[in-house]
């Protein structure tokens, strides 16, 4: 059986109607029903528990998404504060118009979440980002394409719970992290990973630092000579369920776990992150679609050619160059990382949103 609230699986006693679930519940075990299919009780929970209790309910301008695409778009500069960055709103404006663009998103199901939004349920504040995040998935069915693209701060902190293989969660920090905290991996495949459904695919784009695995998927691809792929079992230590309900998700970051993603270090010109950068470059000259293993070729190749020229200039179209000045100071940013809760063939299958 998998726990409805944590994703714990466990051994259900035959005969049982009710089981207790062994991790801890707010302070207090719960007599959970039994359903040994496991995901159907998690996606039924999923949507009436938000971090800290509560019942999600989308927050008033929120887009109201009638066909098979949705993307969550986050950006935060952090504006005035000592962790100040330059690029990640420009990253959303860029990602906003390669999903509208290249693949088709409608406008109205495009949900944006940036430090300079005025609606106060548009800044990407701790709570506003996991109610986006479950905006995203709702009532999703097969055929839907999602997408989440966050660029900011990225950290790790002490695993709480056993789950992780270097004993630290990976986090994105909202614009309020200090008040209200971080968010951390465990939170994000609970909000976003475990209730894609079969025949529903999210691609994650993750532009910040220490994000090699930030949403606990359980397959973990490594480059090998010659871009030969090698899948490695990332699964958690303790046996928690960390997979989705049948559905495919992949995530794409800028470094591994213990690197730094680059949005220009010192250098003020430098208004998108790296990896966004790469990724839109990649993806915005292709003639025909690629697949999962030429793009991550040509976002390498790209970062690399940036690298030798430390003041190379945007290859952006017209309509998105005014927002980008110049892209500098890639010295020093890992090659993307791909992480998935399914292995598949990269070299063979097509990248598509």
């Amino acid at each position: 059986m998998v726990c409805g609230h944590c994703g714990t699986r466990f051994a259900v006693p035959r005969g049982a109607r009710t089981v207790e679930c062994p991790r801890q519940h707010v302070q207090q075990r719960r007599l959970l029903p039994v359903d040994r299919h496991g995901a159907v009780g998690f996606v039924r929970n999923m949507f009436s528990n938000i971090a800290g209790g509560g019942r999600t309910k989308p927050h008033p301008g929120y887009p109201r998404v009638q066909g098979n695409k949705r993307t969550l778009l986050v950006g935060i500069n952090y504006t005035g504060t000592a962790s100040q960055l330059n690029g990640p709103i420009n990253d959303v404006k860029c990602m906003n118009f390669l999903l509208s663009i290249k693949y088709g998103f409608p406008s109205d199901s495009i949900l944006i979440l940036t430090d300079e939004q005025v609606d106060p349920y548009k800044r990407p504040t701790r709570s506003n980002i996991l109610v986006a995040m479950r905006w995203l998935v709702q009532d999703c069915s097969s055929g839907d394409s999602l997408v989440f693209h966050f660029s900011g701060h990225g950290n790790q902190v002490e695993d709480d719970d056993g789950d992780e293989l270097d004993g630290q969660d990976e986090t994105i920090c909202p614009v309020d992290w200090q008040q209200s905290g971080q968010i951390r991996d465990d939170e994000i495949n609970q909000a976003i990973v475990r209730p894609l459904v079969h025949g529903v695919r999210l691609h994650a784009i993750i532009d910040a630092c220490r994000s090699g695995t930030v949403l606990d998927l359980p397959n973990l691809c490594q480059i090998k000579r010659y871009g030969k792929p090698q899948w490695i079992d990332h699964s958690p230590l303790n046996g928690a369920w960390k997979n989705t309900s049948g559905g495919h998700a992949i995530l794409i970051s800028g470094c591994a776990e213990n690197d730094n993603s680059q949005d220009g270090s010192d250098d003020e010109t430098m208004v998108i992150g790296a990896l966004t950068y790469s990724i839109f470059a990649a993806a915005w000259s292709a003639h025909r679609p690629l697949t999962y293993g030429q793009l991550l070729s040509k976002t390498k190749a790209i970062i690399a050619d940036c690298n030798k020229d430390s003041q190379s200039h945007c290859n952006l179209p017209a309509a998105i160059a005014p927002h980008v000045r110049e892209v500098v100071n890639f010295s020093g940013v890992q090659e993307p990382q791909l992480s998935s809760s399914d292995k598949f063939d990269i070299n063979r299958t097509t990248f598509m949103l």
